[in-house]
């Protein structure tokens, strides 16, 4: 039984290490242009959606 917890210990330690390595790459590979208008419209389509939603919820909870 002692065998298998090392065991279990040292793949919960690599588990997390790989996880963030993959983060890593997704954040650098994105390089998105804040200027372009294609990023202002789709920034003020997720905000209308957002507030939609935060209306929507605020209602069924009163």
């Amino acid at each position: 039984m002692s065998e298998q917890k090392g065991t279990e210990t040292t793949s919960e330690k690599e588990k997390p290490s790989g996880e963030n390595d993959g983060q890593k790459k997704i954040q650098e590979e994105f390089q998105i242009d804040m200027d372009a208008p294609e990023t202002e419209r789709a920034a003020v389509a997720i905000q209308s959606q957002f507030r939609k939603f935060q209306k929507k919820k605020a209602g069924s909870q009163a």
